[in-house]
């Protein structure tokens, strides 16, 4: 499913900008902004703010239409709302989709949504209305996932769409990832080290184990030898032995007197 959405985005950011592309005209190039911003299914937009053929906006009646853009780009509903005096007015299916995107706003930065912060960031009177929206415009359409706990009054986001990334937030996320690098080339070089150290401890300990069984099999081939060149004298020599025997064999035996 999240790959179905991910081709889905790639291919209207392809078809907008295509368009964009064909078009030379300021009202041409509103309306497609217009429609871009109102359309269901697309999320992404900063492909089609940094798109050339939109710079023809600059310096028209229309100019305010790439603020817009921008807006959905980056922004959330609050933002909008902070510059609605100098902005036109945005169609219900633009509110419902600026919704959205600051849904994924708010869910950049944690996973627990208090009710209360979400009702004042999408402009949301009670808490039917919220959960409706949570359900029906956000789960429902895929681009978040989570819980919600009525009883602590929080939506728990489990999944969110990412959003586009300005350029402050491009840099940081390339020094995070740059930083990851560092410490992951360390710990990697720290992880070669160490089995280095240890192959080398294993030759030693086998170096040590064949030194040790080569002084026992010399011990024992040293004790056979000597007990096959001593053995036999040893044994005739001790008391009771074979000479001993001989001596006891021819020794006159003494009777016995009788009683009295």
């Amino acid at each position: 499913m999240a790959m179905d959405a991910e081709r889905r985005q790639a291919e209207l950011i392809e078809q907008f900008s295509a368009q964009a592309a064909a078009l030379s005209s300021a009202p041409q190039l509103a309306a497609l902004v217009l429609e871009a911003t109102s359309h269901p299914a697309l999320f992404a937009f900063s492909e089609l703010f940094a798109h050339p053929a939109l710079s023809k906006l600059a310096g028209t009646q229309y100019e305010s239409s790439l603020e817009v853009l921008r807006l959905f780009a980056y922004g959330t509903l609050k933002d909008y709302k902070s510059k609605s005096g100098s902005l036109p007015a945005l169609l219900p299916d633009q509110v419902r989709k600026l919704k959205q995107l600051s849904v994924l706003t708010l869910a950049e930065s944690t996973k627990l949504l208090p009710y209360d912060q979400l009702m004042q960031e999408l402009d949301v009177s009670n808490v039917r209305e919220l959960e409706d929206f949570l359900i029906n415009e956000c789960m429902y359409s895929g681009i978040v996932r989570g819980k919600l706990d009525q009883l602590r009054r929080c939506f728990e986001v489990q999944f969110a769409a990412g959003r586009d990334l300005t350029a402050d937030q491009l840099n940081n996320m390339i020094d995070t990832l740059s930083g990851w690098l560092e410490t992951s080339d360390s710990l990697l070089h720290q992880i070669q080290d160490k089995i280095k150290w240890a192959d080398t401890m294993s030759e030693v300990n086998k170096k040590h184990q064949k030194e040790f069984e080569d002084r026992v099999e010399e011990a024992k081939k040293s004790i056979k030898a000597d007990i096959d060149l001593r053995g036999h004298d040893d044994f005739l020599s001790e008391p009771g032995g074979i000479m001993d025997f001989e001596e006891d064999r021819i020794r006159p035996k003494r009777r016995r007197q009788p009683m009295a």
